[in-house]
Formats: C-alpha cells, sequence, structure tokens
C-alpha cells in the first residue's frame, strides 16, 4: 500500500498491518472462524516478501484485515475479515478491493480463494467483487467439516 492511508466511508482507514494489531487482528479472527488462523501464520506471513496485509482501522485500531499472497501471476486471497459490529458498512468490500489492486501491481492476472459453502455473506461479499465459482473442494474445512467454493477472478 501507499504511505497514503485509503479512506473508508465512516471513518474506516485502510493501511498495512503491523505486528502491534495482532491483539486486536485475532479477536476478530476468532469471532469469525471456527478454526482461526494462529498468531505465528499471521506474523509469518508478515515476513514473507510475496504477502500482503491490509488492515482496515478505526482511530488506528484494526476493524478488519485481507490476507492475500502472489505466486508468479497468481494471487490467492487467503483471509478477509470484519468485526461482528463493523459488518454490512462496506469494509470488507473496500479491503478485498485494495488488496487486489496490491496484488495487481505485484503482476498477479488472477485471484483465487476458498469460502465455506456455508458462508453465504461471504459468498455473496465475493460475487459482489466480480469473483465467480470455478470450483469445489471436498472436505476442505473442519470444524465442522465442509467443502470449499473455488472461487477466481481476472485482475487484468
Amino acid at each position: 500500500m501507499s504511505a497514503v492511508r485509503e479512506e473508508v466511508p465512516g471513518d474506516v482507514y485502510l493501511r498495512p498491518l503491523a505486528p502491534a494489531d495482532l491483539p486486536a487482528v485475532m479477536a476478530i479472527e476468532r469471532a469469525s472462524f471456527s478454526t482461526p488462523w494462529r498468531e505465528s501464520t499471521f506474523r509469518g506471513l508478515m515476513l514473507r516478501r510475496d504477502s500482503n496485509l491490509v488492515a482496515a482501522t478505526r482511530e488506528d485500531r484494526p476493524v478488519g484485515y485481507a490476507v492475500c499472497w502472489t505466486v508468479g501471476d497468481q494471487a490467492e486471497l487467503g483471509n478477509v475479515a470484519v468485526a461482528p459490529t463493523e459488518r454490512g458498512r462496506g469494509t470488507g468490500r473496500r479491503l478485498v478491493d485494495a488488496i487486489l489492486a496490491i496484488v495487481r501491481q505485484r503482476g498477479a492476472r488472477e485471484c483465487f480463494l476458498e469460502v465455506r459453502e456455508s458462508n453465504g455473506q461471504a459468498r455473496a461479499l465475493y460475487e459482489q467483487c466480480d469473483f465467480r465459482l470455478v470450483g469445489r473442494r471436498r472436505n476442505y474445512y473442519s470444524q465442522p467439516t465442509e467443502d470449499a467454493f473455488v472461487m477466481r477472478r481476472d485482475l487484468i
């Protein structure tokens, strides 16, 4: 992301995710997913040159985040979450748009993601962001066991 923070409606701003954000990120992660990522996963991704992590913040406290990595001309949107109290305000859409702009600049020509079949709210967000269903991964998720829908979006 550029040094300039991007404003999101309702005084929420986008900026690169920082290590100091991780306690708030982990609270959002646990509130959002039945099998949350570990803090060490986020820390490891912060160290990788192929990864981008973006925070949506209110009063400099994270209220959402997105994580994506790029390999060659393909990107993988690994994680998007917004605090339950902040959902439905457009923050998720802005996070996805921002992270896709970053990976496009890195040379990605397409982006993939997996989403729980039952997560209609996330699927609707991704469809609004022009992702399309391209496949299914059987029993991909645990707690509960569930299929993942694989979605793809062109970036060129």
